[in-house]
This record gives C-alpha cells, structure tokens and sequence, in this order.
C-alpha cells in the first residue's frame, strides 16, 4: 500500500483518471436507460424533389478525422491517456482518383498525393524522396496495374511511381511542356499541356512524344485555348475541358477534332470556369464549374441532364470544384452510407478547392419504385 508521500508525487493526470473513474464505476449503477443512437442526417439528393433522384451525397473526405469511426474517435479516452494527435488534412486539391478502396488526391500544397485508404481507416501522404519527390501535383492518373502518373506544375513533368508508391521515371525535359492533367487509353498517356494550348501524347512506358493535337493554323475556332483537363470517353475520343474558351473539346483517339460543348454563359448547359471532367460507361459527361459551384451531366450529344452540389460550408457545399473522377469498383464501400431503396450504380468524387468539404463523395443511381426516363440511350458513335 503506497504511503501518502508517494501519493502526492502521481502525476496530476493520473490522479485526475483515478478520481474520474471511481465517479464513472458510481455512475454506472445509475444509469438504466440505454445509450440513444447518433441522429442520422437526412439523404440529400439531386435533382429536387419531385423529379427523381438520381444522385446521392454519401460522404466527404478532409482529414485523418474523417477516416476514424466512432469507436476510434473518444475524445474523452485521448484525454484522459494523454493522446495527442495531430490532425492531417488537404490543403490545396486539385485532382482525384480511386483505386483498390483509396482515395488518392493530388495536394499542391502538401506537396504530394494524399491518400484515405478506406480499408485501413488510415491517411498517408505520399510525396517521393530524391528524384521522385513532388513540388506541385496537380493531378494523377492510375493504371489497372497500380502504376500513377502525377502531373507536377513546378517540375513541368510527368511522375511515375509504381503500385508500392516507388519512384520510377519523369517524362518531360526543359520548356517541353506544363503539364496540367493526364489519362491513360492504352499504351498512350495523353497530357494536357496549359502552356502551349496542346494535348501531348506519350508512350506511357517510355515517355517518348507520339504525336500531338489542339493547335489548328487553319481554322482557329478547333484549336484549344487554355486547357486544364481531360478524360477518355467510353469509345476512346478524347475530351478536352478549355477553361479560356468556356467549353469542352472532343477529339479522335488520334487527334481530328470532332465537336465542341457548351459555351460561356450561366444557363444550364453553358460554363463560366470548367475545370474538372469524366466520363462514366454510359457516355454521360461529369464538368465540374468553380464559377457555378457544381457539376453538370450532359449525355453523349451535349444536352445537359442535370447539375448538382451548390455553394455553401454544409455538405454537400462545394467550393471551387475542380478534379472530377468517376468510380465503379469501389461501390461496395459507400453502400451503407446510402438510402436503403437508392441503388447505386457508380460513385462521383469531387474535389473542392477551398473550404470544408474537401473531397465530396456522391452515388449515381435510381431510387427503386420510381420510373426514369430513357436518358441511357446515348449515341456509341462520335456525332460528326
């Protein structure tokens, strides 16, 4: 048995921990009714009602803390054993992709590609080390074998890592080109080069230039002006956003320019600041617009279908939307964070420059019981 000298050398927290158990073993005893649940957020949908849904927010994604589930998250437990966490969180995302249940976020300001693996409930930040390491991401494709492609804005270079995150190679020597997004269509990685008005298309193994497109001498109206991002449509045409021309461009796997969409205006269908794009299976269109503070989904012939998120700090508020990235192999994970009778057919991640939400999960789908119209029968063909 300790004597009072010894007592009054415990540390002042433990003392504290001692005292505060015995009130909480006392409590116990008193306590008969059971614990009430946490309140459940109401589902938000898009469009409104009384049109039918067909897209739900799910989740977001800002730091470490959104990764921990209620059992990991006692304030009251750090407290009192002294645990001090320091919180992990993006600062400045641009661009996003998913693969193999993570989240991977290209962070300019972390420098690196920040990542919320949902498996492990645990955030990393990868950044390179020696020749690998990062200055500016801005965004990052992933290959079906695990391999990333990083597009960084300081180094003006492709950065390749491979699936366990080891640096392998740059594509891009002096003045070649300033790369601001990339996507992968089979051997090709196809870059956007902001600098010179371009598309550049690489050997995705060796990096070597093949061929490039966007710059027309005679006839300026195909031509690209201010290009931020792209994505490779379900038959391999390739869609350019332009953020200086208010519009998206679509090309040929090889470059002949097919179409355009959109124009400057604040009209559905219509950009003021495109940035962010994707392409699901069905060939719908996903342009995110820093401007308007959403997203807008047309179908392959350029009608728009649809718009949401919205200005604001609640979910889902975005705030200077940019990298769009659609997901189909991680539906799984989000299921239970989705209204029972919503079907979810694919996730949209969408990243928020600024404020809360960061990274904004949704699900595309239909509600069951409700019939939809025939917006899936889109074109397979370019449309000349």
């Amino acid at each position: 048995m300790p004597n009072s000298s010894t007592t009054m050398f415990l540390p002042t927290r433990l003392r504290f921990f001692s005292a505060l158990l015995g009130a909480l073993v006392l409590l116990s005893g008193c306590v008969t009714q059971p614990a009430k649940a946490p309140l459940q957020k109401e589902a938000v949908f898009y469009p409104r009602a009384p049109d039918a849904p067909r897209v739900q927010h799910l989740a977001t994604f800002a730091s470490a803390r959104d990764l921990e589930t209620a059992k990991e998250s006692g304030g009251l437990k750090d407290f009192l054993l002294g645990e001090e966490k320091v919180e992990d969180a993006l600062v400045r995302p641009y661009g996003v992709a998913m693969s193999d249940g993570k989240i991977i976020v290209a962070d300019s300001r972390g420098p690196g590609l920040a990542v919320f693996d949902l498996k492990t409930r645990i955030f990393s930040l990868m950044s390179g080390s020696g020749a690998g390491r990062m200055q500016r991401p801005i965004n990052v494709a992933i290959d079906a074998d695990g391999t990333k492609y990083v597009t960084d804005t300081a180094r003006n270079q492709v950065l390749v890592y491979d699936k366990g995150d080891r640096y392998l190679a740059a594509y891009g020597g002096k003045d070649e080109f300033k790369p601001v997004d990339v996507a992968i269509a089979g051997d090709r990685l196809y870059v956007v080069d902001i600098e010179h008005h371009e598309v550049q298309v690489l050997d995705k193994r060796s990096g070597k230039l093949q061929f490039k497109f966007g710059r027309s001498e005679v006839d300026k109206e195909k031509s690209l002006h201010q290009p931020t991002n792209l994505a490779v449509g379900r038959d391999g045409d390739i869609y350019v956003v332009e953020t200086g021309n208010f519009r998206v461009a679509r090309f040929t796997p090889e470059g002949k320019f097919v179409r355009h969409y959109g124009e400057a205006g604040q009209a559905p269908g219509q950009f003021a600041r495109p940035k962010g794009i994707a392409m699901d299976r069905s060939g719908r269109m996903y342009v995110s617009d820093a401007a308007f503070q959403n997203v807008q989904i047309f179908d392959g012939q350029g009608r728009v279908l649809m718009a949401f998120g919205q200005p604001g700090g609640d979910l889902p508020g975005l705030n200077l939307p940019a990298g769009v990235a659609i997901d189909y192999d991680n539906v799984a994970l989000f299921r239970s964070l989705a209204d029972p009778k919503f079907s979810i057919e694919h996730l949209i991640l969408v990243v928020s420059q600024f404020g809360p939400n960061q990274v904004d999960v949704f699900g595309f789908g239909k509600m069951a019981g409700i019939d939809y119209p025939q917006d899936e029968k889109l074109e397979s063909k370019p449309v000349p």
